[in-house]
């Protein structure tokens, strides 16, 4: 149960991450946040890092330090690409469906997963069945089009299935602190990069989105990556995943009584059947399913 706590209360952050994420582009443009958002993010780390090296010896050759740059490399790339989509999405989007369809790539992972061998069960293909049509009474617009918001939130979504199926192949072979604080830091570098060729970034911008830099830095990064870590150790990973996908609920919640966001009945329909898709897919049916993934 304390563990279930523990993630419910990180699935509640990240949740209201969509809200400071949405506020923070008042002052400042999308890649100028991501950059002081992940670099600040990556120096949150560091004092675990120091913590957890006292209590256990960690690898320190020169093979391991090259494995952990290369992969926390290669993950904060897909993680630059995913935040950015996300971000800029959000100039065109409402909390509460970047939330949900963000949420999609609990979907996108198995069948992601199909081009590395993982198999797929009969939950994980009704559940995405589910989704779309939430995806479609949620997005698609009466002419069949979708707002540019909601697609780049989408395609993001594909980005974000991706970062989980590196970290889920590298991240037993390397220490998960130190691989996230280098793949935040990448992020971070890159974002840095992306700001200053696209936008103009300044100081004082920084200082007036800095409550939701913060939230964004050090309590939805830091303090949430945290609590996962030690909450995973205990829960058991079915139980974790649909909490954690409680994520889009909460930026639902957010986004209707921090931003006065609404949404019309069909888009609330949609958000129920996106929902429903998530836990689904999550929850094996043994007496269909021959493996999960």
């Amino acid at each position: 149960m304390q563990a279930n706590l523990m993630l419910l209360v990180t699935a509640a952050i990240w949740g209201f991450a969509f809200v400071a994420q949405r506020v923070a582009m008042d002052h400042m443009g999308p890649f100028s946040f991501n950059a002081v958002r992940f670099l600040l993010g990556a120096a949150s780390l560091l004092p675990l890092i120091w913590f957890f090296s006292r209590k256990k010896a960690v690898a320190t050759t020169s093979a391991a330090k090259t494995s952990i740059w290369l992969a926390g490399g290669v993950a904060g790339a897909i993680l630059f690409v995913a935040a950015a989509l996300q971000q800029v999405g959000l100039l065109d989007t409402t909390a509460a469906k970047a939330g949900f369809i963000t949420g999609l790539y609990m979907i996108l992972v198995p069948f992601l997963g199909l081009f590395l061998r993982h198999v797929t069960g009969l939950n994980a293909w009704l559940g995405a069945l589910l989704a779309l049509v939430g995806l479609y009474l949620l997005s698609i617009n009466a002419d069949f089009s979708m707002s540019r918001g909601d697609f780049l939130m989408f395609v993001g979504a594909i980005f974000w299935a991706c970062h989980i199926l590196w970290i889920d192949f590298i991240g037993r072979r390397v220490n998960a602190l130190q691989l996230s604080a280098v793949q935040f830091l990448a992020c971070g570098l890159l974002s840095s990069v992306a700001a200053f060729w696209q936008e103009t970034p300044t100081f004082a911008s920084v200082l007036l989105a800095w409550p939701a830099i913060l939230f964004a830095s050090f309590i939805s990064v830091g303090l949430a990556y945290t609590l996962q870590v030690v909450a995973q150790k205990r829960a058991k990973p079915t139980h974790a995943a649909i909490i954690m996908s409680m994520e889009a609920v909460f930026a639902a919640i957010g986004g209707v009584v921090f931003l006065d966001e609404t949404l019309p009945m069909r888009g609330w329909i949609g958000c129920g059947l996106m929902m429903s898709g998530m836990l689904l897919s999550q929850i094996p049916l043994p007496k269909f399913n021959r493996a999960t993934t």
